[in-house]
């Protein structure tokens, strides 16, 4: 037992010491480099992935196609909450006077409106939300190549994700610019 504590104790001192080391040579060349980085200026951008794929025409055109597509399920989504509304201030004005037959069936028709409701509801979501997902994947080697050719021809050093800066001015945001660029391929 004292031989496996020891040999477990050794193995993370070890490991102790090997972290030190790179944590050492890591601050070395943190402090070697940093004098080599204030000398070239850097070209700097901030880019939101999203924004620029999902403000494209073509995103626009197939968000087009979606809402047509679901324009019934919406249409009959909008008829439901106003049915329940409707039951809702029925209870809330006559409850009071309502016998218990005509309250439970009324519970019971708000229950079923919901139910009908929230089926449809999540069918429109699953359906929005796979038709984000299959326009990311088809289109996001389109992005990258925008992406690229923003970066060569303004000779950006660094691109940083827009959700990953706490703050930047809006000289530095490129979305725009890929957007452009997402639209003309």
């Amino acid at each position: 037992m004292n031989t496996v504590f020891a040999y477990t104790a050794g193995r993370v001192m070890s490991s102790a010491r090997l972290w030190l080391k790179a944590l050492g040579l890591a601050t070395a060349l943190g402090f070697v480099s940093t004098p080599a980085l204030a000398q070239a200026p850097q070209k700097v951008a901030v880019l939101d992935m999203a924004a620029a794929l999902f403000n494209s025409d073509k995103a626009k055109e197939v968000d087009e196609q979606l809402k047509a597509e679901t324009t019934d399920d919406e249409q009959k989504i909008r008829g439901l909450a106003d049915q329940g509304r409707t039951l809702q201030e029925k209870m809330q004005k006559d409850g009071a006077v309502m016998s218990d037959a005509d309250k439970r069936k009324t519970e019971e028709q708000l229950q079923e409106i919901n139910v009908q409701y929230q089926f449809l509801l999540q069918k429109v979501q699953n359906l929005v939300n796979e038709r984000r997902q299959q326009f990311q994947q088809t289109y996001a080697p389109n992005l990258v190549q925008a992406i690229q050719a923003v970066v060569e021809e303004d000779n950006y050093d660094m691109v940083l994700r827009a959700e990953a800066v706490l703050h930047y001015s809006n000289a530095y945001d490129i979305t725009a610019k890929v957007t452009e660029k997402l639209n003309r391929q």
